[in-house]
């Protein structure tokens, strides 16, 4: 059995920390190591332990996240960060990923879709909750061919639309009666087509072509 991902929680309002402490606790796979109220606190806390995913709150007095974001990304590049905000700021967003995030998360988001943020973070791709996703298109798109999506046979359209509205790849292969593994070797070849790095840049190319 594999490890656990590891989680250090950083936000200075007790109650939501502890609601995603407890949300997160249930969820298969992923375990809780420590719990932060500043960003100095959450530093030396991901100093000592290490965590796989920060979790980090954009507002909070003293550093602020992007502070922190960036202190983590160099006392702890291991650790990938994902930032909750509260705020659909696109210019923030853009600044957390500057800062070394690999995550933007709304607060209200559910557990389980929280959760799998985390699994895909935690395997090396990039999440923007979808609501912000087009104030990063532009640079997403930046020196691509003015119609990525042309190379795409109608059947990876089908796929792409099925990914950009939030399917598994078990979900899009009972939708169009395909196999995951199925599913999952057109998504790669969408990739490489689209030459992204992530199911979210395809996604967001895809909306943006609408």
């Amino acid at each position: 059995m594999s490890e656990p991902i590891r989680i250090l929680v950083a936000d200075d309002h007790p109650l939501f920390r502890e609601g995603v402490v407890h949300s997160l606790a249930t969820e298969p796979g992923i375990a809780v190591v420590g719990q932060a109220a500043s960003g100095e606190e959450a530093l030396d806390l991901a100093r000592d332990l290490l965590p796989d995913v920060v979790l980090l709150d954009v507002a909070m007095p003293g550093w602020g996240g992007l502070q922190t974001a960036r202190k983590l990304a160099t006392a702890c590049p291991a650790s990938k960060v994902i930032m909750l905000t509260v705020v659909e700021d696109e210019d923030r967003l853009l600044d957390a990923f500057s800062a070394g995030a690999r995550g933007y998360v709304l607060k209200g988001v559910s557990a389980r879709d929280l959760a799998a943020v985390v699994r895909s973070v935690e395997r090396g791709e990039v999440y923007v909750s979808p609501s912000l996703a087009a104030g990063i298109l532009v640079a997403l798109t930046h020196g691509r061919p003015a119609d990525p999506l042309a190379e795409l046979t109608e059947q990876e359209r089908d796929i792409l639309k099925l990914v950009g509205d939030g399917l598994t790849n078990r979900e899009i292969g009972e939708r169009i009666h395909h196999s995951e593994k199925t599913i999952k070797h057109y998504i790669t070849n969408i990739l490489q087509k689209l030459q992204v790095r992530s199911r979210v840049e395809a996604a967001l190319l895809a909306a943006r072509s609408q």
